[in-house]
């Protein structure tokens, strides 16, 4: 059967984007979609040799996108990410950088009418909730279709593209802290971790990367002598933060995990030395079951918001103030790609009320994907 689908890469990661009309066609209940897009991607083989996913965590993406006109927002959308060596696809997380590919192909495909300077692109995740905006640069009232903007982790370059994450947080779990403190102790494979769990951008459970054992001096190693005790903090922070039941499997997308260092120079992925006066803190985050070569968009804002919680782990690691009433802050973010920056932006109360980052996305490719037939998908 053929489905027709368009390839972004938005950010770090690359995305398939699916008109819901399109995806009706074969899977009219939601329901049916994790096994049309399992077989789209050929999931149930590590390769994914017989489908169009990447074979990585960030190259096996997904989301179906339905227009909205005159709604809350532009646009409804449901992200999901897909297996690899696994036919699961687990819809149950965001993604910032494929909502980034959203806001470019929804001014690309006319979902939003653009304006003269800069077209908003209002994006509502089914999910959790949440409320994105995607604010893409179109001078003269012009669709973009290639651009100079360039992010860490990628080299050609993209439309620039500023995406905002706006309160109210805590659309998963209820609130930005799940548990009402700022820190916890997990007992995780015998050790005792000091542990910040918020539910902005995505729930994520934050950990000092020394107590966790990760050398966070160079950012190349694939952590497998970590990966266990990362695996289970994610594990043990699922059930504190009510994101599954003890009965529940744990799910390998949420929450997101990752390890804090304070500021200091390490080796990059791709060699280069990244010095201590560039950035404010450095984190590495597991995407899946490996760490992520760069930062998910979603897990930079719950890095960003727990920097403005004072005592967090985060916080200590950076050891800045946090974000005063009505002020904007730069929280400058060292990953293995290189440094990133998110905008803080408090109301008069002290309150977080948004968080930008700017990315890029590039449109790659539409196709018409044969996808394997009805008798196969259940398999």
């Amino acid at each position: 059967m053929g489905l027709k689908g368009h390839w972004y890469r938005g950010g770090t990661s690359k995305c398939w984007l699916f008109d819901a009309r399109d995806v009706a066609l074969h899977a009219p209940t939601r329901e049916e979609i994790p096994a049309l897009l399992s077989a789209a991607f050929g999931a149930a083989d590590a390769r994914q040799l017989d489908g169009v996913g990447g074979g990585t965590s960030t190259t096996s993406k997904a989301a179906v996108v339905w227009a909205t006109p005159g709604g809350e927002a532009d646009l409804d959308y449901l992200f999901a990410q897909v297996g690899i060596g696994d036919p699961t696809v687990e819809l149950g997380s965001n993604c910032g950088n494929c909502a980034t590919a959203i806001a470019l192909f929804a001014v690309q495909s006319g979902i939003v009418p653009v304006r003269d300077g800069m077209t908003k692109v209002r994006m509502h995740h089914l999910t959790s909730g949440a409320v994105l905006t995607g604010t893409v640069p179109t001078p003269g009232g012009r669709i973009p279709k290639s651009g100079l903007a360039r992010v860490p982790g990628s080299t050609a370059a993209g439309v620039p593209v500023n995406l905002s994450f706006h309160s109210p947080w805590g659309k998963s779990t209820g609130s930005v802290l799940p548990t009402g403190n700022v820190v916890d102790q997990l007992q995780v494979n015998g050790k005792t971790l000091t542990a910040t769990m918020v539910d902005a951008g995505a729930p994520a459970v934050l950990l000092p990367a020394e107590e966790a054992g990760v050398d966070l001096s160079s950012m190349t190693d694939n952590l497998a002598a970590q990966l266990p005790t990362l695996i289970a903090a994610r594990a043990s922070a699922g059930l504190i933060m009510g994101l599954r039941k003890p009965e529940d499997p744990p799910q390998n997308a949420v929450p997101k995990v990752g390890v804090v260092a304070p500021a200091g120079d390490y080796i990059a992925a791709d060699g280069t030395t990244i010095t201590a006066d560039s950035h404010d803190i450095r984190v590495r985050m597991l995407s899946m079951l490996s760490p992520h070569p760069a930062i998910g968009l979603t897990s930079a804002v719950a890095v960003a918001l727990a920097a403005s919680l004072p005592s967090s782990v985060v916080a200590n690691a950076a050891g800045q103030p946090s974000t005063g009433a009505g002020s904007p802050r730069v929280v400058r973010i060292g990953t293995p790609a290189g440094v990133i920056t998110a905008d803080i932006i408090s109301d008069d109360n002290g309150t977080v009320s948004e968080v930008a980052l700017h990315r890029a996305a590039r449109h790659i490719a539409t196709a018409d994907i044969d996808v394997a037939q009805p008798a196969e998908l259940s398999a």
